[in-house]
C-alpha cells in the first residue's frame, strides 16, 4: 500500500482533482476529474490514468450542490477507490498568497483567515480556492492540507518590477505586481532542464496561453518579471479578461457612463476578453473556425499584445534564447503559435512550419537564434510534488 496525495483545484462553478500515489521519490497519477456546473446541473466525472471512466453521476437541472457537497462527493469517491491506500494529505492551488505566503504552507483556520484578506485581489478565484479547504478542515480537521499559492513563484522579482509609480506608501501596503499562473511557470522551469539546456540556464519567456493568459520572464529558471499585475486581470487580453487598461477607461465609466465598482468588475473580468472584442466567444477554438470578421478581429489583438509583452519581457532580461508555449492555446493552437513566433521574427525566432503542425516539442528550426518550444505544463503535479515535500518535512 501507498500514501496518496489528492490535487484539488477549484473555481467558481467547477471543482477538478487528481490523486497520486507515491512511488518512491515519484509521483504516480491514480485518477483524476471534476465536478462541473456545481450551483447549476452537477455532474461528476472521474477518469484513470488511462482514461478510462471510473465513475460519472449527475444530478440534474437545477441542482446547487456547491462546493460542500462536491467535497462531499469526492471523499465518498476516495474511500471506495484508494484501495487501502492512505490518504496523506491534500494539496490545494490557492491563487493569492500575498507578500506573506512565499512558500506553501500547512493550512489551518488561522491561515484560512490570513487568505480571506486577498478576496478582494482575486474575486474570480479566492472565495472558490478557499470554499473546499473550509469544509475539510469541518470533515476531517486532522488531515494535512497544503496551500499552493499561484504568486509565490513570482516572489523572486526584483523589487523595481513590482512597483508601480504610485506614492510609496502604497507599495509598503501591498500594492504592487504579484503576477500569477506560478505554479505552471514553476513546473515548466522544473522540466526545462530535460528539455534545453541553454533554455533552462538562460533567458527564458514562458506564454500561459489559455482562458487564462500570461507571460513570464525567466532567467535561469527563475521569475524577473510577469505580464499579470497586481490582480489577475492585467496583462494579455483573455477569454473574458480585458488585460492592461489604462486606469483613465475606468474613472471614465465610473464617472461619464455611471458605471459602479460592482458593473466595471463584471466588465473586466467576464464580459471583455476575447468575448467581449469578438461578440462570439471566449473559446479560441471557436475563433479559429469562424468566418466571422469580429472572430479575426479578437485573434489578431491576442496575437499583438503577446507580440508588445514579448519585446518587453525580452527587454527586461536583456536578451533573449528561448520562447516556451504552454496551456490550452499554447499547447494546443498550432495557428496561434505560427503567428506568435512570426510576430517574434525580429528577436531570432524561426518557425518550423513541420514540427509546429505535428505539436513539437521544438517547433523552431535548428538554426534558430532563438529557439521555441511547446511545453505541457501540469500544475495538478506541481501542487503535488509540494504537498508531498511539506509532509515529508513536517
Amino acid at each position: 500500500m501507498s500514501d496518496a496525495i489528492l490535487v484539488v483545484n477549484a473555481g467558481s462553478s467547477s471543482l477538478k482533482f487528481s490523486v497520486f500515489l507515491l512511488r518512491g521519490p515519484d509521483l504516480e497519477l491514480r485518477s483524476h476529474g471534476q465536478v462541473e456546473g456545481l450551483y447549476t446541473a452537477p455532474r461528476f466525472v472521474a477518469k484513470d490514468a488511462a482514461g478510462q471512466v471510473q465513475e460519472e453521476k449527475s444530478w440534474g437541472q437545477g441542482v446547487e450542490l456547491g462546493h460542500r457537497g462536491a467535497i462531499d462527493h469526492l471523499s465518498a469517491f476516495l474511500r471506495a477507490t484508494l484501495d487501502g491506500n492512505h490518504l496523506a494529505g491534500i494539496g490545494h492551488r490557492v491563487v493569492h498568497g500575498g507578500l506573506e505566503f512565499a512558500a506553501p504552507v500547512r493550512i489551518d483556520a488561522g491561515i484560512v483567515r490570513a487568505l480571506e484578506q486577498f478576496v478582494p485581489l482575486a474575486p474570480l478565484h479566492q472565495p472558490h480556492n478557499l470554499a473546499p479547504i473550509r469544509r475539510i478542515l469541518e470533515r476531517e480537521p486532522q488531515l494535512t492540507q497544503v496551500a499552493c499559492f499561484d504568486t509565490a513563484f513570482h516572489r523572486s522579482n526584483p523589487d523595481l518590477a513590482q512597483m508601480f509609480a504610485l506614492p510609496a506608501k502604497f507599495h509598503a501596503e501591498g500594492v504592487r505586481r504579484y503576477g500569477f499562473h506560478g505554479l505552471s511557470y514553476e513546473y515548466v522551469a522544473s522540466v526545462l532542464p530535460h528539455v534545453d539546456a541553454k533554455a533552462a540556464t538562460g533567458r527564458t519567456v514562458v506564454m500561459h496561453l489559455g482562458n487564462g493568459a500570461s507571460m513570464c520572464a525567466l532567467q535561469a529558471g527563475r521569475s524577473v518579471a510577469s505580464t499579470m499585475g497586481f490582480t489577475a486581470v492585467d496583462g494579455l487580453p483573455m477569454g473574458t479578461r480585458c488585460g492592461a487598461i489604462d486606469p483613465g477607461v475606468i474613472l471614465f465609466l465610473l464617472d461619464q457612463r455611471g458605471m459602479d465598482v460592482r458593473a466595471i468588475e463584471a466588465l473586466v473580468y467576464k464580459q471583455s476578453g476575447l468575448l467581449g472584442v469578438s461578440g462570439i466567444s471566449s473559446d479560441m477554438r471557436s475563433l479559429l473556425a469562424s468566418t466571422d470578421p469580429r472572430a479575426k478581429t479578437a485573434i489578431d489583438l491576442y496575437v499583438y499584445r503577446i507580440g508588445r509583452e514579448l519585446g518587453s519581457l525580452a527587454a527586461a532580461l536583456g536578451g533573449l534564447d528561448a520562447i516556451v508555449l504552454t496551456a490550452g492555446i499554447g499547447q494546443h493552437a498550432g495557428p496561434i503559435r505560427e503567428r506568435v513566433c512570426a510576430a517574434a521574427r525580429w528577436l531570432g525566432v524561426e518557425l518550423d512550419a513541420t514540427a509546429n503542425a505535428q505539436g513539437g516539442p521544438r517547433i523552431s528550426t535548428d538554426g534558430s537564434r532563438v529557439s521555441a518550444w511547446v511545453v505541457p505544463t501540469d500544475e495538478e503535479l506541481m501542487i503535488a510534488r509540494h504537498t508531498r515535500d511539506l509532509i515529508a518535512a513536517t
